[in-house]
């Protein structure tokens, strides 16, 4: 098992301030330190009325930690001329009275003198920066950080947008390979990895956004020094990822995170927004992405990128992880979804006594009537399980020809889904939601009609957050054992950590963590 570095990597966390009020910086300049950040950035150009003088000797004045100076007033083509050499005196200013860096635009500090130079290198680090539209190969970036190290700053920041996550790519391939201070990383949700993963690739410094400012694509302080502690991530670091569209919801970073620190094992967790599986695979080769847990909607398609899949899982049809073997680097599909609903259901019955009596069937879930709503990968894995348990399975899915496919499989019955709200079952039988219905924000639909509730003994809900559903809190209501997908969730995460690490997962210091904070 790979152990976690005792030593804090020199990655700095910085905070980004746009407050439109000098009260309102020295505010949140107290709330980035307390969050936990090293320094703080503060867009001069954002303050209403911005007085130089006055407002820099107010903000040096009661600064709690170090200050990252911007100032970006806006030029059209005549202006520019006028416009830098503003930006120049403000920022040759802010560094008289007591910035620790400034930054310039690559279009102005490439305008330098090198007497002009001189003059910043005493207290104060120059940070040279461009952004990049469109970055079409790692020659590309190359040439534009070349551009930037003529202009002799101390740091150069590069930043690109990128339109899928494979580009980012090029920005680690570009922070392994610098050989100056550099900061690197693309913008909006598809660049968040960007971010979390600067540390590991040698980016000097990374930004987290203040509690209750979300940014899209800019993790939190407090997630990136609590959940990732991206301070002790280093070059051996393993990636482990969620491949999925859309990834925001995930939990599992706040769960296998510090679940890798309480058995020191060197791995970070990270959500990966992916838009092209092929692609992605393809890009992300190397042994540093170690392993993967596979989300909506992927865990079908995702089984022809294994190059071997477990036979549990193939028969199923679904992968929700992907090893990649150390010593081939091939990529093993397994499921750890199907035990983990399944034994969730099977414990609740048992614990709530609502077997019927049935001590002598091998599982509470045998002869059982099993109301299956989707027929996606979630619900793939159910059917297999409770087809594992002798139960009798009724599918419902959207697409009528896939819930067919599936029934076929499990030798259960599948049902237009229109019939759905007309449908009523046995009493005593069981229901699984295995679609996103009901899933934040849209959190205030059920699936099944509410007065057919009464009937189900057990009601088993695969959405996770919130933790107690819509259509959970009826079915309680209603008086039905109810299972939520925080259960399960917690069930398959131990399973993969099992896989990913390749020794036993505590699995009471998981549970502890999920009843926390989910």
């Amino acid at each position: 098992m790979g152990s976690v570095g005792l030593l804090k990597n020199s990655a700095m966390v910085c905070a980004p301030l746009m407050a439109t009020s000098v009260e309102e910086l020295v505010h949140d300049m107290l709330q980035a330190k307390s969050q936990g950040a090293d320094c703080v950035e503060i867009r001069l150009d954002a303050i209403h009325n911005f007085q130089p003088h006055k407002d820099l000797q107010i903000l040096f004045k009661n600064k709690p930690l170090p200050v990252l100076i911007l100032y970006r007033p806006i030029w059209d083509g005549n202006k520019f001329e006028d416009d830098g050499h503003k930006q120049l005196q403000v920022l040759r200013l802010a560094k008289e009275l007591g910035a620790d860096y400034v930054e310039l635009d690559l279009k102005i500090a490439s305008d330098f003198t090198k007497k002009e130079k001189s003059r910043w290198s005493s207290g104060c680090k120059v940070i040279t920066s461009c952004f990049v539209d469109n970055v079409t190969s790692k020659e590309d970036l190359s040439q534009v950080v070349a551009s930037m190290q003529s202009t002799g700053a101390d740091i150069l920041k590069i930043v690109t947008n990128a339109n899928d996550i494979t580009e980012l790519e090029k920005t680690f391939h570009l922070l392994s390979h610098c050989q100056v201070p550099l900061i690197a990383y693309s913008v909006g949700e598809r660049g968040l990895i960007s971010q979390l993963l600067g540390p590991k690739f040698g980016s000097v410094l990374l930004y987290g956004s203040l509690d209750g400012n979300a940014v899209p694509g800019l993790p939190s302080l407090a997630s990136l020094r609590q959940a990732y502690r991206v301070d002790f991530m280093d070059n051996d670091t393993k990636v482990f990822g969620l491949i999925s569209k859309p990834v925001g919801h995930s939990k599992g970073p706040i769960l296998h995170n510090p679940t890798f620190r309480h058995v020191r094992y060197n791995g970070i967790y990270v959500p990966m927004f992916v838009d092209d599986l092929k692609e992605f695979f393809r890009v992300y080769s190397s042994p540093d992405f170690a392993g993967f847990s596979v989300g909506i909607p992927y865990k079908e398609a995702v089984v022809n990128f294994c190059d071997e899949v477990d036979p549990l899982a193939e028969s199923i049809g679904a992968v929700n992880t992907i090893i990649r073997r150390p010593y081939d680097g091939k990529l093993i599909g397994y499921n750890t979804d199907c035990e983990a609903s399944i034994t969730a259901i099977e414990d609740a019955l048992k614990v709530n006594g609502r077997t019927n009596g049935a001590a002598f069937l091998p599982s509470s879930l045998a002869r059982k009537l099993f109301v299956l709503v989707g027929a996606g990968g979630a619900g793939r894995a159910l059917a297999f399980g409770a087809k594992s348990r002798g139960a009798r399975i009724v599918i419902f899915d959207i697409d009528f020809d896939r819930a067919k496919a599936l029934a076929a499989a499990v030798s259960g019955e599948a049902l237009p889904y229109e019939n759905l709200a007309s449908f009523q079952p046995e009493k005593g039988a069981i229901l699984a939601n295995a679609t996103p219905i009901g899933m934040h924000p849209n959190k205030d639909r059920i699936p099944v009609p509410e007065a057919s509730l009464k009937d189900y003994v057990v009601v088993f809900d695969a959405v996770y957050t919130p933790r107690k559903t819509t259509l959970l809190e009826d079915a309680e209501a209603a008086g039905a054992v109810i299972v939520s997908g925080v259960e399960m969730f917690l069930r398959q995460a131990i399973g993969q950590f099992n896989l990913f690490t390749g020794s036993k997962a505590p699995e009471e210091f998981m549970r502890e963590i999920v009843m926390a904070k989910f």
